[in-house]
């Protein structure tokens, strides 16, 4: 199974679609060889998350929650302010929701590797995308 690298620049790109397409290159659903049961995706850098669109009133009206298990342990924070305190957990979030619910989600969401601004780790790199 040959994996490849792939890179995606998120400025001016909005949020759902731009997760879209990393979910197919993630799974391995953009490949002729794809078969739902084998993790045969390649990996996906995405650079310039700071500069993500989103349409809609969703800056201030979506939500995400998290639970800890305690009472009163919930948490809520917006999107304006995760984009700002952690960009990258915006996508992670986006992405993770549209794999499929299987064993092979976790694995797959491995390989995905999110950067805030346009420098990232992976110089020696070559990307097909």
């Amino acid at each position: 199974m040959n994996r490849h690298y792939h890179l995606f620049d998120a400025q001016g790109k909005v949020l759902g679609r731009l997760a879209t397409e990393i979910a197919k290159t993630l799974s391995g659903r953009n490949k002729v060889d794809y078969v739902p049961h084998i993790d045969g995706g390649d990996f996906v850098i995405v650079i310039n998350m700071e500069k993500i669109h989103v349409t809609g009133n969703k800056l201030e009206g979506k939500i995400y929650h998290k639970y800890s298990g305690y009472p009163g342990g919930i948490s809520a924070i917006a999107l304006k302010d995760l984009l700002k305190k952690d960009a990258g957990k915006v996508m992670q979030n986006a992405v993770y929701g549209m794999l499929p619910k299987n064993k092979l989600r976790d694995k797959m969401m491995l390989r995905l590797h999110v950067f805030g601004g346009s420098e990232h780790s992976f110089k020696n790199i070559e990307f097909t995308h």
